[in-house]
């Protein structure tokens, strides 16, 4: 199966949870690549306007997995715009995944996932998985079963 990973990374957590997600991917036999959004300038958290540098094309890939930080208690405005803008999904597997630092589960992991469920079910894909990664205590372990639960999505 192709994958594609598309995140937006500030801190590099989000960036380095794809990376090792990419890698047991490929190790189960799958094509995999890892496409980051990056963009012109700063942008403000919950900002509507975001100037993107690329546009990742989702079209050649069979299965999608979604991956960005917590701004602001909500999904990083880089990642909502980029989401707006794909074109229909129509039943493509999509699992999704936030990095935030707050452990609380009023601090936004819920909302950013509700955000990206919404738009990637507003393109017709299917959601077959969602993980908030809170960046705090035994990450490493975190991450590991976040893998293990994708890995078995596609």
């Amino acid at each position: 199966m192709q994958i594609g990973i598309v995140i937006y990374s500030q801190t590099e957590n989000t960036y380095l949870t794809a990376l090792k997600l990419k890698e047991k991917l490929i190790e189960k036999g799958h094509e995999v690549q890892l496409e980051r959004l990056t963009i012109r300038g700063e942008t403000a958290p919950r900002a509507k306007n975001v100037d993107l540098e690329n546009i990742p094309d989702i079209t050649p890939y069979d299965g999608l997995i979604f991956g960005s930080p917590v701004h602001a208690f909500t999904l990083a405005p880089a990642m909502a715009s980029y989401l707006d803008q794909i074109p229909l999904v129509e039943n493509k597997k999509i699992a999704l995944f936030v990095t935030k630092s707050l452990p609380f589960n009023w601090t936004g992991g819920n909302q950013a996932i509700g955000k990206m469920k919404k738009i990637c079910q507003s393109k017709e894909g299917k959601i077959v998985g969602t993980d908030i990664l809170v960046w705090r205590g035994d990450v490493d372990k975190k991450i590991e079963n976040m893998i293990r639960q994708f890995s078995v999505l596609f």
